[in-house]
């Protein structure tokens, strides 16, 4: 809420010191009201007179001896209940109470009868003939429904009773417990018709107003409904440690390090509320040993660790932002961490410390797997690779990948150097440089020579690229390559046409240049019931040099998947179109493993434009094994002709097929292992192995 700077506040009647659960107490009233009476009755014990005594004793040592008819029957005692103040969250919420047995100014005597003689555990019980809610001056309170609210709080006291002082102190108790009034005093007094039992109450006041000091997150309109009931009604002190109760609440459902430190009511019924936030003072770094968990000093930049918290100093800590922030950097796969809030020097701070335990960043790593390129046997797709990764390279969390895959027919040389955060960028912005030399298998276009011979595209790529989350779950990639791309036979001479004359570079010489610009935006989806994926990339060829090529290529996929019961329904839907001057190797090679099954690699046809959908519905069957039935169907949009020389045609491309049928995955520590078996619409039939989801 906003700070009333212009409301000053000369008293305060009221002051409720807080606990982490607000609850009103009484403690130790009883304890000092039966010291007081038993010194009251050591005082009366040697007066004596010739009218009736009252012999009293008690197990609790509670009772007054009077010995005198001009002698009130209970003498005045006073007690006031006061709390130290205590810490935040220890501090019961305590408020004022009296007990007062006080002397009548009437001369009445006391008669006879009056007294009746013990109780069940000889206590002095005193027979009280009327009970009477007053205020404290003795008058007739002015809302009788405080009055009715007192009268109902009362259990033992009630006309023609006899009651202890522990019976009349209990129900002091009830009445304060009511929450409406701030204090209340018993009076006994002597009359000629009996003794009448007086409680003098002071009610609350009415609310008319509010004002909350030092909440800096909590919503103003959370308080407005908090407290419009209550505005214009006398304050309720239980239903006001209700509110404080579900202020807390919202502190601590939401993880913040907040709560109500302290309440004062003032004259005139304002309401103020002073609200303790932990902010944090400072942030630290702390290194441990693996082994010993001592202090040590670590590799990783502590600016590195810091850029990744959104939690900055100055805030009202949170441990939910905190957990956030944990989770951030366990992404980067180099440490272990906890924070550990500590109190500050500064009253209402927090420190938060950082325990990190750094794990290798460095590793080599080999691997093998199978070219989905290749539509001949699947041995001669096999391909090994290996590897070299240093993922905190200066201590930055920078990292540099130098890898290696080599096949019969496919092999990449890679070096990437990334930067998963550049320094100064509010964004997240990651940059990665990237040079490679790859060889693939040309065949999905082109397909084999007339000997059998394979043709491969040789690409030499060099750029960089930007990567940034765009908003929740969407991620946005920009980037610049120079590229150089060339067809090879097996003995790797350069070729500009294949066996049919159809032209294998878009510039008829023997390499194609272009500069190409793309941009790139993914949506991952969670992988749970009902997720959803979608990426859409683009590519454009910029002619800075006349003989650079010119062409805008475009492919888009998304995938849908819903859970049936014990199965699971994936949907799949991809497709694309390529305008412009581009080489024949670029066009969309429809068929394969991760295209239509059923066929071999490129086989449907190879067009200017593509669409692919495919089902599949799977089951789990025993362990990490589940069970599949596929069905997929391909086609070019009649664009096959549009591809430079016509390559779909000149090999029997229909340009559109079908294929469906079944298969088993196996989740492995190697990754999700694919064996499937597939028929196509013209009744042949093909075994398909993969590694990884379809593409």
């Amino acid at each position: 809420m906003h700070k009333n700077d212009g409301v000053s506040f000369t008293s305060s009647p009221l002051k409720i010191p807080l606990s982490q659960t607000p609850a009103f107490q009484l403690t130790g009233t009883r304890h000092l009201a039966f010291q007081l009476i038993d010194s009251l009755r050591n005082r009366f014990n040697n007066v004596k007179h010739h009218s009736t005594q009252f012999n009293v004793s008690a197990q609790s040592e509670l009772g007054v001896r009077s010995s005198t008819r001009r002698s009130p029957l209970l003498c005045f005692a006073s007690v006031s209940l006061a709390a130290e103040k205590q810490s935040i969250g220890r501090s019961p919420l305590l408020y004022s109470a009296f007990l007062s047995l006080t002397q009548p100014d009437s001369t009445e005597s006391t008669q006879d009868g009056h007294l009746a003689t013990a109780g069940p555990f000889g206590e002095e019980r005193v027979l009280v003939g009327e009970v009477l809610v007053r205020n404290k001056d003795g008058e007739e309170l002015e809302r009788k429904d405080l009055e009715m609210e007192a009268l109902n709080a009362l259990k033992a006291c009630g006309a023609n009773s006899a009651l202890t002082a522990w019976e009349v102190q209990e129900d002091v108790d009830r009445i304060i417990d009511s929450g409406y009034f701030s204090s209340c005093m018993p009076v006994a007094v002597d009359s000629r018709d009996g003794i009448r039992l007086v409680f003098q109450v002071e009610p609350n006041q009415e609310l008319r107003g509010l004002v909350c000091e030092g909440a800096n997150v909590l919503p103003s309109k959370f308080l407005e409904n908090a407290f419009r009931d209550g505005h214009g009604k006398v304050v309720n002190l239980k239903r006001l440690g209700q509110v404080i109760s579900s202020i807390n609440g919202w502190y601590m459902d939401r993880g913040i390090f907040g709560l109500v430190s302290g309440v004062d009511i003032f004259s005139g019924g304002i309401v103020r509320l002073k609200v303790a936030e932990s902010e944090v003072n400072d942030i630290s770094v702390r290194f441990l040993d693996r082994k010993t968990g001592e202090p040590t000093k670590g590799k990783t930049k502590p600016a590195t660790i810091l850029s990744q918290l959104t939690t900055k100093k100055g805030q009202v800590y949170s441990r939910l932002q905190g957990k956030r922030d944990v989770d951030a950097i366990s992404a980067m796969s180099l440490m272990d961490v906890s924070i550990l809030p500590q109190s500050a020097g500064d009253a209402g701070k927090v420190d938060l410390i950082m325990n990190v335990v750094e794990r290798p960043s460095g590793r080599f790593s080999a691997g093998a797997g199978i070219s989905s390129g290749i539509t001949s046997d699947l041995l001669s797709g096999l391909f090994g690779s290996f590897a070299y990764s240093e993922r905190n390279l200066f201590g930055k969390n920078q990292k540099l990948n130098v890898s290696l895959e080599r096949g019969q027919i496919d092999s990449t040389f890679r070096i990437n150097y990334t930067d998963p955060w550049i320094e100064g960028n509010d964004k997240q912005t990651s940059r990665t440089i990237t040079v490679q030399n790859s060889r693939s298998s040309g065949t999905l276009v082109h397909g084999n020579q007339h000997d059998n011979s394979s043709l491969s595209i040789g690409r030499v790529t060099a750029g960089v690229e930007f990567s940034r989350p765009l908003r929740p779950k969407w991620s946005g990639t920009a980037g610049l390559f120079f590229q150089r791309a060339g067809a090879h036979d097996e003995k790797k001479n350069p070729l500009i046409k294949d066996f049919y004359g159809s032209p294998l570079t878009a510039s008829g010489k023997l390499y194609d240049d272009m500069l190409l610009a793309k941009v790139e935006c993914v949506y991952p989806g969670s992988g749970n019931k009902g997720s959803s994926m979608f990426i859409i990339n683009m590519e454009q060829g910029l002619p800075v040099i006349p003989d650079w090529l010119y062409f805008n290529r475009v492919n888009a996929r998304v995938s849908k998947s819903v859970k049936l019961g014990p199965a699971r329904l994936l949907l799949r839907l991809s497709g694309g179109h390529v305008v412009g001057n581009f080489p024949p190797h670029e066009a969309f090679a429809i068929g394969g493993t991760n295209s239509v099954r059923g066929y071999k690699e490129g086989a449907v046809g190879s067009g200017q434009s593509y669409v692919v959908g495919s089902s599949e519905v799977s089951l789990k069957m025993l362990g990490p094994v589940e069970g599949v039935i596929f069905a997929d169907y391909g086609h070019d949009l009649w664009s096959g002709p549009n591809v430079p020389g016509n390559p779909a045609a000149a090999r029997n491309k229909r340009g559109s097929g079908y294929g469906y049928g079944i298969g088993i995955r196996l989740n492995s520590p190697l990754g999700l292992l694919r064996l499937e078996y597939a028929f196509n619409d013209r009744f042949a039939k093909r075994l398909h192995f993969a590694f990884g989801n379809p593409k």
